[in-house]
């Protein structure tokens, strides 16, 4: 992950909330009475919009897509959480920069800050790369609808504080997200019970909270962090390790390169004679032509029970 600056930080912050600069009086006046949230990335954004409605305007700093491990923050994205009621992170070192740099950086008076991991059993990282760079535990949380749920539960409290005059619109919301996130989590736990294989081979380690919660491993070409490369020894052992549990299937995320997949692929192929299939696994960091964030993780279900042979 990119390492950066505080000193840039703050200066950029200086500027972003000088008041003249970027905003007009006449823009705030006609500013509406919707609760104005910012979320860090697509899937909390996604959560967000779900439980408040047409009572909340929605902001993600993070564009749909775009990779969140080398991400960094704008001028425009500092204004964006100082004007917010409420600000949402995911936390667990995959968010530092709004954490630790933007959030001290802007007037927090009156604004509710959730870290929506904190109810979260994490999932502790075990590469020592990994743990340097994003603490001691695995950020992708969203990933399971299982610790999803919790995450939607903490943002669910966020907007309830933050708008107590609708909280019966937010319960109601709430209600009907955690519905979906409960029967996703119990489709998961029915469909992946016979499952013949017990690992799935990734492009990287993001999946370690499905893995746990449903009963199975998981094996990267690279570790948490999207940043990583891997190593002719990592691919030499993937392939080893695909031959000697008799696997087949390769998952890929879409917005990440399959250079790697193809070499372990072809080698394999060569090796065993059998066809080794790739499916996709979504990294639900922002929407898939029609597919939104509970549209990907059901699609995410069916890859994982074809290649688990479920």
């Amino acid at each position: 992950m990119d390492k950066r600056v505080p000193i840039t930080l703050a200066v950029i912050a200086i500027i972003a909330v000088s008041a003249g600069v970027y905003y007009t009086t006449q823009q705030q006046e006609e500013k509406n009475d919707k609760l104005v949230v910012v979320a860090s990335f697509y899937p909390l954004a996604y959560m967000a919009e779900q439980i408040g409605g047409d009572k909340v305007e929605i902001t993600a700093l993070i564009e749909p897509g775009v990779e969140v491990h080398s991400w960094q923050p704008s001028a425009g994205d500092i204004i964006n959480c100082s004007d917010a009621d409420v600000i949402i992170y995911n936390g667990v070192g995959l968010d530092t920069w709004l954490q630790d740099e933007i959030i001290p950086s802007i007037d927090t008076t009156g604004k509710v800050i959730v870290d929506t991991t904190q109810t979260v059993t994490l999932f502790e990282s075990t590469e020592e790369e990994e743990i340097e760079e994003h603490g001691v535990y695995d950020p992708h949380t969203w990933l399971s609808p299982y610790e999803a749920k919790q995450q939607a539960e903490a943002i669910y409290d966020a907007l309830v504080e933050a708008d107590p005059d609708n909280t019966d619109y937010y319960t109601t919301r709430w209600e009907t997200l955690s519905d979906k996130l409960t029967a996703l989590d119990e489709s998961y736990t029915t469909q992946l019970q016979g499952k013949t294989k017990t690992t799935i081979f990734v492009t990287h380690d993001a999946f370690g909270y499905i893995a746990r919660r449903y009963g199975f491993e998981q094996e990267g070409i690279i570790g948490i962090s999207a940043d990583e490369q891997p190593s002719t020894q990592t691919l030499t052992d993937i392939i080893d390790l695909m031959q000697q549990t008799d696997t087949y299937t390769f998952y890929i995320e879409p917005g990440y390169s399959d250079i790697y997949v193809q070499t372990v692929k072809t080698e394999l192929e060569t090796r065993t004679g059998k066809t080794v299939q790739i499916l996709t696994l979504y990294h639900l960091n922002g929407p898939q032509g029609d597919l939104d964030y509970i549209e990907q993780m059901e699609n995410n279900l069916e890859s994982l029970r074809l290649g688990l042979g479920s």
